[in-house]
C-alpha cells in the first residue's frame, strides 16, 4: 500500500474524532437527531480546522444505510464509498477552478436527477468564495428551494467575500482555531500510534508554530519524522522551522520588564543570527505580553489561557514586574511594530527599536494621570498644605518611527515649560511663592497678583495690562475693563485664568475667593501695572506711551488723547507673518477672524 500523509491517514471519519470543534459537530449531532435538516450549510475558518473533514462526515451520516443517523456504521459500503471518494451521490467540487456559470448551470441540470443509491444528492463545494458573481447569481434560485433530495454544504476561509445572498439561505458554522493544549494532546496519540519517541518541548513548539491548524501540526510532524527518525527534540523543531525557544521568548520579555536594554538587545542579536523568524519572534512576544495582563486582570485564572507549565511559571514571576498599565503600553508597542514590519526594510532594525520603545514604554505616565496629579497638588495648596514635590514622571507622546521624538517632559516642565519653545517665546519658569499674609490695600493686592501672575504665565499676564481692581469683599474680587479695552475682557474671562488667578490668590493668603470680570471705567490718571511680555529692541509706539505714562502723571484733559494712539496695522501682512505662518503649521489650524 503506498504511504498516506498524517494528515490523510489520520483524518477524522466521525463527529467524535473532530477536535476542538464540538460546538459544530454537537449542533449538526442534534439536528440529525431532531430531524431538523436544513438544505444548505457553510462551513467557516482558518485553512486545517476541519470545514471540509466535517462536511464528508455529515454526507456519511446522511447518505448511509438507515440513515440519517450519527452512529453509523464504519464497513457500510456507502460510508466506504463516501471515505473513498467514489460515492456517485457525494460530489466534491472545487470552487477554485469551477468557478464559472458554465458549471454552476451543469450544476443545476444534474441537481434534478434523484440519488443513485443514497437518500440524498450532496454537493460539498470547497472555496466557494471563489465563485465568480455572475456563478453565485445562477446558483441563488437552486440554492433557495432546491429539490427535496438535495443539500449543499460550502467550505469557505473567507466568508466575508461570498454573497450575502447566498449566505442569507445558508446555515453558517465558524470553526475555531485548536486550542494549542488540544493539539499536543492529539499529537502525542498520533506519535505513539507511529512509533516516535518525541518529548513535551517538541510536541508544545509543533503545536505553537501551527497557530491553531492541525493539518499544519500533523504536517509539521511529517517532516519532522523524516527529518530525524524515530526520537524527536525541541531544538529539531527551533531548528527546522526557525522558531525560538519558549525559554529564550521569556527570558527576553523578562528583560524588557526589568529595563535590561543591554540584555534585550544582546538576546534579539543572537537570534537573528541564529536565523530565527523575527516575525515570528515579535508574534510570540505579543502573544506572551497577552497571557501576561490576562494573567495579571484574572488574579491567576489559568482557564483564559493555553500555556504550559514552563509559562506558567514564568507569568507568576513576572506579573510583579509591572503594572497592567504598563503592560497594556508595551502590547500597543509590539502591535504596532507588527504592523510595520511587513513593509520594513530590516526586520531586526525595527525589532530593535520597538524593544527599546517597550521598555520605554513601561515607565510612561499619562496625560490624565498627570492632570489627576496637577489637580491634587493645586487641591493641597488650596487647603494650605504643604505641596509635595514634584512628580518626576515623563509624559511621552505616542509617535510613529518616522516622527523624531521630543524630549522628555517632566510635571514641572508642563506647568513651566521652557522660554522657547517650537519658536514661539514663553515665560521663564516660575520661582517658588511664599504665602504672604492678608493685604487689605486693594491696589497693593492687584499689584501682588498680577507679579503673581506675571511670573506664572507671561501669556495671562498680557490679559491684565488694561484691567484694574474694582472691588475686594466677602472673597470676591471684581476686575474691571475701561469701554476701550471691553475687547479684551472676552479673551481674559474663561476658566484658564480663573483657575490661576485663584490659586494666586490662595498663594497670597485668600483662599476660596472668586473671580469677576465687569466693564468699569478706569479711575482718571491710573497707569497699567505691568509692562507688556515682549519688549522689542526699539519700543513701538503702545510701549512708548505708556512708558510715559508711567513716567510722568498727566492731566485728565490730556489722558484719552494718549489712549487714542494706534498702531498701523495690515491684515494680509500678519496672515503672511513667516511665525504666523509657522504656528498654522504646527497646531494644524486656520484663520478664522483677525482683529486689531
Amino acid at each position: 500500500m503506498s504511504y498516506q500523509v498524517i494528515a490523510r491517514k489520520y483524518r477524522p471519519q466521525r463527529f467524535a474524532d473532530v477536535v476542538g470543534q464540538e460546538h459544530v459537530t454537537q449542533t449538526l449531532a442534534n439536528a440529525i437527531g431532531q430531524s431538523r435538516i436544513a438544505h444548505a450549510y457553510l462551513f467557516c475558518g482558518p485553512r486545517g480546522t476541519g470545514k471540509t473533514t466535517i462536511a464528508r462526515i455529515f454526507a456519511k451520516c446522511l447518505n448511509c444505510t438507515g440513515g440519517p443517523k450519527v452512529d453509523f456504521d464504519d464497513n457500510d459500503d456507502r460510508v466506504k464509498e463516501i471515505t473513498d471518494g467514489r460515492a456517485l451521490d457525494v460530489m466534491e467540487i472545487d470552487g477554485a477552478s469551477n468557478n464559472g456559470v458554465e458549471q454552476v448551470r451543469e450544476l443545476r441540470e444534474t441537481c434534478q436527477y434523484v440519488p443513485a443509491s443514497g437518500k440524498f444528492k450532496i454537493y460539498i463545494i470547497d472555496e466557494v468564495h471563489m465563485l465568480s458573481t455572475q456563478a453565485f447569481n445562477a446558483l441563488l434560485k437552486t440554492l433557495e428551494e432546491p429539490p427535496a433530495h438535495v443539500k449543499f454544504m460550502f467550505a469557505t476561509t473567507d466568508p466575508e467575500k461570498v454573497l450575502a445572498t447566498i449566505l442569507s439561505r445558508c446555515q453558517r458554522f465558524d470553526l475555531r482555531r485548536i486550542p494549542t493544549a488540544l493539539i499536543v494532546k492529539h499529537l502525542a496519540h498520533v506519535a505513539g500510534l507511529e512509533k516516535v519517541t518525541i518529548d513535551a518541548a517538541a510536541l508544545y513548539a509543533i503545536a505553537r508554530g501551527a497557530d491553531g491548524g492541525m493539518r499544519d501540526a500533523e504536517s509539521a510532524m511529517d517532516q519532522l519524522i523524516s527529518f530525524c527518525g524515530g526520537k524527536i527534540e525541541e531544538a529539531d523543531v527551533l531548528s527546522m522551522f526557525g522558531l525560538t525557544a519558549q525559554g529564550q521568548i521569556l527570558e527576553l520579555s523578562r528583560a524588557v520588564l526589568a529595563g535590561e536594554i543591554h540584555t534585550a538587545l544582546r538576546q534579539l542579536t543572537d537570534l537573528a543570527q541564529k536565523g530565527k523568524d523575527l516575525g515570528r519572534l515579535l508574534s510570540d512576544l505579543l502573544s506572551h505580553f497577552r497571557n501576561l495582563i490576562l494573567f495579571q486582570v484574572s488574579k491567576g485564572d489559568l482557564n483564559l489561557l493555553e500555556v504550559s507549565e514552563a509559562e506558567v511559571t514564568a507569568l507568576k514571576e513576572q506579573s510583579t514586574l509591572a503594572t497592567t498599565d504598563a503592560l497594556t503600553r508595551i502590547l500597543e508597542v509590539l502591535a504596532d511594530a507588527e504592523l510595520r514590519l511587513r513593509d520594513a526594510a530590516s526586520k531586526k532594525i525595527l525589532i530593535e527599536v520597538t524593544l527599546l520603545r517597550a521598555i520605554e514604554a513601561r515607565n510612561a505616565v499619562s496625560l490624565d494621570v498627570v492632570l489627576k496629579q496637577l489637580n491634587a497638588l493645586r487641591g493641597q495648596g488650596s487647603a494650605g498644605l504643604a505641596a509635595p514635590a514634584p512628580v518626576a514622571a515623563d509624559v511621552r507622546r505616542r509617535i510613529s518611527p518616522n516622527t523624531e521624538a521630543p524630549a522628555p517632559r517632566t510635571i514641572e516642565a508642563l506647568e513651566n515649560p521652557s522660554p522657547h519653545v517650537g519658536g514661539y517665546e514663553m515665560a521663564p519658569p516660575s520661582m517658588p511663592v511664599a504665602p504672604l499674609a492678608a493685604s487689605t490695600d486693594l491696589e497693593t493686592l492687584w499689584s501682588q497678583l498680577v507679579e503673581a501672575v506675571k511670573r506664572a504665565s507671561r501669556f495671562s499676564a498680557n490679559y491684565l495690562i488694561n484691567a484694574h481692581p474694582v472691588s475686594f469683599s466677602k472673597g470676591l474680587l471684581v476686575i474691571g475693563y475701561d469701554p476701550e479695552f471691553e475687547d479684551q475682557m472676552g479673551l481674559a474671562d474663561n476658566p484658564k485664568n480663573h483657575t490661576l488667578l485663584q490659586t494666586k490668590l490662595t498663594e497670597l493668603g485668600h483662599a476660596n475667593s472668586q473671580i469677576k470680570f465687569v466693564k468699569a471705567e478706569a479711575p482718571v490718571g491710573r497707569a497699567p501695572v505691568t509692562a507688556p511680555v515682549a519688549v522689542p529692541s526699539s519700543p513701538p509706539p503702545v510701549a512708548k506711551a505708556a512708558a510715559v505714562a508711567t513716567s510722568a502723571p498727566k492731566s485728565a484733559s490730556a489722558l484719552p488723547k494718549e489712549k487714542s494712539v494706534s498702531i498701523p496695522f495690515n491684515k494680509d501682512d500678519f496672515k503672511n507673518d513667516p511665525l504666523i505662518a509657522r504656528a498654522l503649521e504646527v497646531f494644524k489650524g486656520q484663520i478664522v477672524e483677525v482683529r486689531a
